[in-house]
């Protein structure tokens, strides 16, 4: 139920209900601030979008503690991904990793995004400091020194709601109405193509269905480039790139894919569950703040899919948000905390972008003689070999220095049993050796203590190695599991503790 009362201030309002906007609210929600969250539609979107995310975005699911649920509804997957010529030869691929990863799950994971959203939005219903409106579309930002004020309607009603908070971030997609309302502008990084997506339910016992591949297959083939996911049980994925010559609306056509697809299944052995035309962007939004108003999501960053890091850019992104409110919320940080999310996120993403165009590039490639130069390239050096990124954030609330510092920390188990982040929960956490942590001034003591900042004197070998691998004594993580800063020594940690947001 909404509050009827129209002064009603909410701490943060999210706009849009997808799979950013849902975690930033349980974030939030479990870290008791005040939410309300604005939907414009009254359902679930019930066909799929995103299929993939990878080991980071499910130990960020874990912090807010919806692993349970979203194990529940997704499968992990140690095939890797493969990108090959017209002739069969592999080009590049992405290794699969058997069993757990650095961040304490499998690498890769896939779903069926209908299944997510309920998941997450299963985790917010559970949070009675958490509102949810659905069929509530914003019309109307209104800024003031302390507040926003926000007026939604629903198609059905010819009065409109207003709602009031502190901030406001926009979750609204790529066509958001926040970032308009804000007047940003986007970088262009290049990548503008047109792309037939095709999902299908496979008869599993087709004899053509189970000849499948389970590893995801990009086909580099000048004459039609394409993508082929295996989503899990029945469910598969092919993206088929749009040449010149193609009428859009002729080619989401029964008569005109099922061709295309002959190499591999016929419309005997599959329903089509979806046929749609979408164009893949790169793009990333010069400013992801103004006062009031933050960004999330594809609201300020789209990326094509090559790498399958769209969605967990969002999740990242509500992941560095959501302790950087709290805290300005708690008023134990400054409120310009919350600029160090866009200076951070920004060269972050870029990352991810980049090298999804790069990947765009290799598979996109439609001329004959520049396909054959690309396959001869890669024929001499040998297929490249390429993973996900693990970036440094850009600037912002974390020590000025190189990598590790701004850089995700894995999540190994400790000597108890437990992974890292059960045992250090949603704040900051000081990690080293006995010796260096033994050797800290009273004061720093003090300080860790009255911030409830998590102490691990025993990490375990993983631990250990990491600690020896980057020549230090211990280590601060920030709530969002990324590194704050390094120490070889107690007196660099008394500094470091003392540069703490």
């Amino acid at each position: 139920m909404l509050p009827t009362d129209p002064d009603y201030l909410y701490d943060v309002a999210i706009v849009g209900f997808g799979p950013t906007g849902a975690l930033l609210a349980n974030l939030l929600g479990r870290a008791g601030r005040s939410v309300l969250v604005l939907e414009r539609d009254a359902e679930v979107h019930p066909l799929p979008r995103a299929v993939h995310f990878d080991g980071e975005a499910m130990r960020i699911f874990q912090s807010a503690g919806l692993a349970e649920a979203v194990l529940g509804v997704s499968r992990p997957s140690s095939k890797g991904m493969r990108f090959i010529n017209a002739e069969g030869e592999t080009l590049m691929e992405r290794r699969g990793l058997e069993g757990v990863g650095p961040q304490g799950w499998a690498n890769n994971w896939y779903f069926h995004q209908p299944r997510l959203d309920s998941a997450l939005r299963e985790g917010v219903a559970g949070l009675p400091n958490v509102t949810v409106a659905l069929d509530h579309e914003v019309v109307r930002v209104d800024e003031n020194a302390d507040y926003v004020r926000l007026s939604a309607g629903a198609p059905l009603r010819t009065r409109g709601v207003t709602h009031q908070a502190r901030y406001v971030v926009g979750c609204d997609g790529a066509r958001s109405l926040i970032r308009r309302h804000m007047g940003v502008e986007n970088d262009d990084l290049g990548l503008h193509q047109p792309w037939l997506v095709l999902d299908l339910l496979v008869d599993p016992a087709s004899p053509r269905a189970q000849a499948l591949p389970d590893h995801t297959m990009q086909l580099c083939d000048p004459a039609r480039p394409m993508t082929m996911v295996h989503v899990g049980g029945r469910r598969r994925r092919w993206e088929i790139m749009l040449m010149p010559s193609d009428d859009p609306l002729v080619a989401i056509r029964p008569e005109k894919f099922w061709p295309l697809l002959s190499r591999w299944i016929a419309s005997e052995d599959a329903v089509v569950e979806r046929a749609a035309i979408y164009t893949f962007h790169s793009t990333i939004a010069r400013q992801w703040r103004r006062r009031r108003l933050l960004l999330a999501g594809d609201a300020c960053h789209q990326t094509p899919p090559f790498l399958g890091q769209g969605m967990c850019a969002g999740l990242r992104d509500a992941a560095n948000l959501a302790w950087k409110l709290d805290a300005v919320l708690r008023r134990v940080a400054p409120d310009s905390l919350l600029d160090t999310y866009g200076s951070e996120r920004i060269a972050h993403v870029r990352a991810f972008i980049e090298l999804a165009v790069y990947l765009g590039g290799v598979i996109q490639a439609t001329d004959k003689r520049g396909a054959a130069a690309r396959d001869r390239h890669f024929r001499e050096q040998g297929a490249e070999i390429f993973d996900f990124p693990q970036p440094q954030l850009g600037p912002g609330a974390h020590q000025d220095a190189p990598p590790p510092v701004g850089v995700i920390f894995p999540q190994p188990r400790l000597p108890d049993g437990r992974l890292l982040d059960e045992a250090i929960g949603w704040r900051f956490a000081v990690i080293g050796t006995a010796r260096t942590l033994g050797g800290v001034t009273a004061q720093t003591r003090r300080h860790w203590h009255e911030r409830d900042i998590m102490v691990i004197d025993e990490g375990g070998p993983v631990i250990e190695a990491w600690l020896a691998a980057h020549d230090c004594g211990a280590l601060i993580l920030r709530p969002d599991r990324y590194v704050f800063g390094t120490a070889r020594t107690a007196a660099d940690l008394d500094a470091l503790t003392n540069a703490l947001p």
